[in-house]
């Protein structure tokens, strides 16, 4: 589908406002206080002093002067922040006033911005069942508005299935110092747990699982030819049967809840939001939540 580029800058810039004043009036400190500084990077070594901590000694320095030394670390003065960001076939459903992809535009934009603030880097990777798109990290206001940019763009060509595992591997081959990593996506995937385990390890991921009311609850719509915008599969459903209404709920409403337990036991903090309800409380519950841990 060719993009409107009137259209899209017309998003952006309806975004940029959004997301701008809801830094302003909601988020002022709370991204500094949360992230900044959360990580320590090697400083130098200097000679041990009584009093100082024995697990810091710096054994093959000791070892080579015959002087015990001690390893300092600094906070680290910058963060890299990444966005990796689903813009699959199912993303580009919405039922509500926007779609899953929009609002995934508006989340990423947001953190972006304090961000950016921050003087941290960000970069973006955007994947369906392939890398479809990624962006180095770098500062700079310019990088947060050409990320919305490509996240809106992606939605208009939006196609084919959810390959998360793919895409970590991806992240993980090319970003090797650790980093933050909000990982945007509607989680209508399989197979993405053993990868996820493996990249928290190396990396502070944060999960922002995006939804739509009707993908949890059928409407009574009598006979409803439903489709798979990923696979293209056609399914008839009688949407006036309570029975089927009522199963479809709670499969839904399943998946959901072995999705967040899997997130709990591996400790990667997750933000759900959805297209018919503000998410800034939820980013500031998160905010805090993590101040409070530090």
């Amino acid at each position: 589908m060719a993009i409107d580029v009137k259209e899209l800058m017309s998003k952006v810039g309806k975004i940029r406002i959004l997301t701008n004043r809801l830094i302003d009036d909601q988020l002022s400190g709370d991204y500094h206080s949360t992230f900044k500084g959360q990580g320590v990077e090697f400083d130098e070594v200097r000679p041990y002093v009584a009093g100082d901590d024995v697990r810091a000694i710096d054994w093959n320095v000791t070892a080579r002067t015959g002087t015990p030394y001690i390893k300092r670390y600094s906070e680290e003065r910058e963060l890299t922040v990444l966005f990796m960001v689903d813009v699959s076939g199912s993303q580009s459903y919405g039922s509500a006033t926007r779609s899953k992809a929009e609002l995934a535009a508006e989340v990423a934009s947001l953190l972006a911005l304090t961000a950016i603030r921050n003087q941290d880097k960000i970069g973006l990777i955007l994947f369906s069942d392939r890398i479809v798109q990624y962006i180095p990290p770098r500062k700079g206001r310019q990088s947060v508005m050409r990320l919305v940019r490509e996240v809106l763009a992606a939605e208009d060509d939006a196609t084919g299935g959810t390959d998360i595992a793919g895409a970590l591997r991806f992240l993980n081959g090319v970003q090797k110092r650790r980093a933050v990593v909000f990982l945007v996506s509607d989680f209508q995937a399989e197979g993405y747990e053993k990868e996820l385990r493996v990249t928290a390890r190396h990396h502070d991921v944060i999960t922002i699982p995006v939804s739509d009311p009707a993908e949890s609850e059928l409407p009574r719509a009598g006979l409803a030819e439903l489709e798979d915008p990923e696979t293209g599969e056609l399914l008839l459903v009688d949407t006036s049967d309570a029975q089927v209404r009522a199963a479809f709920a709670a499969a839904a409403q399943a998946d959901v809840e072995a999705r967040d337990r899997f997130f709990a036991r591996n400790g990667i903090d997750n933000v759900p939001v959805a297209t018919d309800r503000p998410y800034i409380q939820s980013i500031r519950a998160l905010f805090k939540r993590r101040a409070s841990k530090r």
